[in-house]
């Protein structure tokens, strides 16, 4: 499992301690440096080779969003925060999770194992995953290819749909195959995606998957069924 450099950044002493008490009971993540300070904070981030931020957002001058904005370089991100609401305006950036004060030890190890989950897909993206993590609801998902039943576009948006929940990204359907196809997704259609081990059947009109849903066939699309 990979392994994280971390900073924390609060401004109050006592949720620097928790973090820090946390991060000796973590494994495979190494909190390389604390700050109160988020101006010394940006100074060390940017001079110093750091994987992931354990961020407070409500500080005083400069808040946690607006620091991670001023980081010079693409850092993985868990905000620590008393208000939920904050989430909506971190939708532009890499965050990995939330966490609501106050912070019991078990949410903390979920979000640094999502971190570090993250950070070995980024690296391994070459080499065949049996899952994808996205940003939806403002934070990063995983999800079992397995569980993907087809990924649909719509404009600016697309759906991915699964058997427990579906998630609505802010991509483009042909970006999103462009990224995945070694995965072994295939267009069927101008609008849709699907993997080609979860098709069961198909004829001129349409596709049929393994969970018995049917799906429309593109015109231009049906040579792409024809390698499977």
């Amino acid at each position: 499992m990979i392994s994280l450099k971390a900073v924390g950044v609060d401004d109050e002493h006592p949720a620097l301690e928790l973090i820090k008490n946390y991060c000796e009971k973590a494994s495979d993540i190494e909190l390389i440096s604390t700050f109160n300070d988020p101006e010394k904070a940006i100074e060390f981030i940017n001079q110093n080779d750091v994987d992931l931020l354990i961020l407070d957002i409500n500080m005083p001058n400069i808040n946690g969003l607006e620091l991670l904005q001023k980081v010079q370089k693409n850092i993985l991100c868990i905000f620590i925060t008393a208000e939920p609401e904050h989430a909506a305006k971190a939708y532009e950036l890499d965050v990995i999770d939330y966490l609501i004060k106050p912070i019991s030890y078990t949410r903390f190890e979920k979000a640094i194992k999502k971190a570090k989950e993250y950070a070995l897909f980024k690296q391994s993206k070459n080499e065949v995953e049996d899952y994808i993590m996205f940003k939806s609801d403002y934070i990063i998902n995983k999800v079992s290819l397995d569980d993907i039943l087809w990924i649909e576009g719509f404009g600016e948006y697309i759906k991915i749909v699964s058997q427990f929940k579906t998630y609505i990204l802010l991509q483009r359907l042909s970006k999103f195959e462009e990224d995945y196809q070694y995965l072994g997704f295939v267009r069927i259609h101008k609008s849709y995606l699907v993997l080609k081990n979860h098709i069961e059947s198909y004829n001129s009109r349409s596709v049929i998957l393994k969970n018995g849903k049917e799906l429309p066939i593109g015109r231009t699309y049906k040579d792409n069924l024809k390698l499977i």
